[in-house]
């Protein structure tokens, strides 16, 4: 019991945190299930809480859509997921993860705390889809895949429904095809389904609460709770990975 509370407790406060910013499952929910899971249920769960609470927030939020947009970001995307799971065996993830996680604690807070954020205009629909091709390649190799499209998203100073409507269904589409991945090569098997049967609706209602908490927030506020869950990213990053680094380096 005390497992199944930990699990509906993580599948909860993780769809409230995604209904609000569009992004942010997996983060928010392994700081729960990390403890308690083993990985390869973790992983199973985290994608089908975080496909789940992307199809609520689709119907429920439908502001910012622009195809012309999306498109190059979901074309890279897929592109790159390939890559990263062929990249995975021969990559030193906690180094990755490293870089990436001082990159964010870096940088994010910065932009958090400037008067003006620097504006991207440059690249055009090649640069989206490279930064597309860059979180597909990060989804394959761990599960990253919304970190870099959502801080270029901020840098593009793209308006909060844009912005929206660009990283919940680039995450949409990426975690399709994880899920579809999963189903064929047997990671999700029927022992898991009581699970999944706990974190849906633990986490249908409070993906319902964020996302209307959503319309009401101001472009600032979004910003602010966009770049503040980056830097929790980052930090999450750091604190997966240094201590593995430290421990192989002594």
């Amino acid at each position: 019991m005390e497992v199944l509370f930990i699990v509906a407790l993580g599948a909860a406060v993780a769809g409230f945190v995604q209904g609000l910013s569009g992004f942010a499952f997996g983060m928010v929910a392994m700081s729960f299930w990390a403890w308690v899971l083993e990985p390869r249920l973790a992983a199973a769960l985290t994608v089908f809480g975080a496909l789940a609470g992307q199809l609520v927030s689709a119907l429920s939020v439908r502001r910012g859509m622009r195809l012309g947009l999306l498109w190059p970001f979901v074309l890279g995307g897929l592109a790159g997921i390939p890559l990263g799971v062929a990249l995975l065996p021969r990559l030193d993830v906690d180094a990755f993860k490293a870089v990436l996680g001082t990159l964010l604690v870096l940088w994010c807070p910065a932009m958090l705390l400037a008067r003006h954020l620097p504006r991207i205009t440059a690249g055009g629909r090649w640069a989206d889809g490279a930064v597309g091709l860059a979180g597909g390649v990060m989804g394959g190799i761990g599960g990253f895949t919304g970190v870099l499209p959502t801080l270029w998203c901020t840098l593009r100073g793209f308006d909060k429904d844009t912005q929206r409507a660009v990283i919940q269904n680039f995450n949409l589409s990426m975690l399709l095809v994880t899920m579809g991945t999963y189903l064929a090569r047997g990671i999700v098997t029927r022992d898991m389904l009581p699970m999944f049967a706990v974190v849906a609706p633990a986490m249908l209602v409070p993906s319902l609460l964020g996302a209307r908490l959503y319309i009401g927030i101001s472009e600032a506020r979004f910003r602010q709770v966009v770049l503040g869950l980056l830097t929790a990213s980052g930090i999450a990053l750091l604190a997966a990975s240094v201590p593995r680094l430290a421990a192989r380096l002594g």
